[in-house]
């Protein structure tokens, strides 16, 4: 199989070496889209962060030879990629994929990976691309399949949002996060946004290999004090010490975050679903601001209550002493 990578960052490396240690021949794009080349390759991956999708288009619309004989992989995290790439080439080319192994890179820039976790597949059209089971199988990833990609694109969100755009604004790692009872009450609250977006738009919510993503939202939508109790061990020792993707992306000084395809996802669906999403939105609109003005991070920086209060005051939270009968 020849396999074409766009995206040669932790995971498109992380996928792609997996691939070429079972024989396939794998081929990384250029960055630079004047030195594309067309190629004939079985399967694309798109691994670039969800802002960079229509770069990606543009760089699989120039390298593939025929893209209608290529299967097209986005592992990518977010809401919006598939159909950004169903729209370009096709529903039936394309196939979702959430993958949920803990991948970092080493000193060389190649990613690795944790134990623990998986790969699980969703076609976007009507081709179930079977063959991918099969491949991936062959490498030392567990697999599975999925037969709706939006409940498997919603349920990854519901794990990547947890404990990450809080933590960038705050520039706070989760242990700590964890501990801020009030800032850790509108994450809950964050959560069960989530949930309830979701079942708006008819979406439910399925586990992944390694993540009970069921049994977090069923947490999160109990009273705040036992959601707490429930979630916090469960959250600082999946995360822990370990900077989130988000706020890693401000202390790189990317000026530019994901977070607008994960909490800012979740506050349009919720929009156009008729529900209420403020903490959702709150968070996306504050860390795109300080993204695009780095100059304000220092008004919420170790300041857990700046954030507390901003939120608490859109979304009409209450506070802490405040006694919580019901979700």
């Amino acid at each position: 199989m020849r396999v074409y990578v766009v995206g040669a960052g932790a995971v498109g490396t992380y996928l792609g070496e997996q691939l070429r240690g079972i024989g396939n021949e794998v081929m990384y794009a250029p960055r630079a889209l004047e030195d594309v080349v067309p190629v004939e390759v079985d399967l694309a991956i798109v691994t670039v962060k969800a802002y960079d999708t229509p770069g990606a288009i543009q760089t699989l619309r120039r390298g593939l030879r025929d893209p209608s004989a290529t299967t097209i992989l986005t592992p990518q995290n977010g809401i919006g990629n598939e159909e950004l790439l169903a729209q370009a080439f096709g529903a039936d080319s394309v196939v979702s994929a959430a993958l949920t192994v803990p991948v970092e890179r080493d000193a060389s820039g190649q990613g690795v990976a944790a134990r623990g976790g998986g790969i699980a597949f969703a076609p976007v059209g009507a081709n179930a691309h079977n063959w991918l089971l099969a491949a991936f199988g062959a490498t030392d990833l567990p697999v599975s399949a999925v037969a709706d990609y939006r409940a498997l694109k919603w349920s990854k969100l519901a794990l990547n949002v947890v404990a990450n755009a809080s933590c960038a604004i705050l520039d706070m790692l989760p242990e700590r996060l964890v501990r801020e009872d009030e800032i850790f009450a509108l994450e809950i609250r964050m959560l069960r946004e989530v949930r309830a977006t979701m079942k708006a738009l008819g979406i439910k919510a399925i586990d992944l290999p390694r993540y009970p993503v069921r049994a977090l939202l069923a947490a999160a939508s109990l009273p705040t004090p036992l959601a707490r109790t429930a979630l916090a061990g469960r959250i600082a020792g999946a995360r822990g010490d370990k900077p989130p993707s988000l706020l890693l992306d401000l202390r790189g000084a990317k000026h530019q975050t994901e977070v607008e395809y994960l909490n800012g996802a979740v506050a349009r669906a919720a929009r156009d679903a008729g529900v209420a999403a403020p903490v959702n939105a709150g968070l996306a609109r504050i860390l795109s601001d300080i993204a695009h003005m780095p100059q304000l991070w220092s008004k919420y920086r170790e300041r857990p209550e700046m954030l507390r209060d901003e939120l608490r005051g859109r979304s009409g939270a209450p506070s802490a002493a405040t006694k919580e009968t019901a979700p």
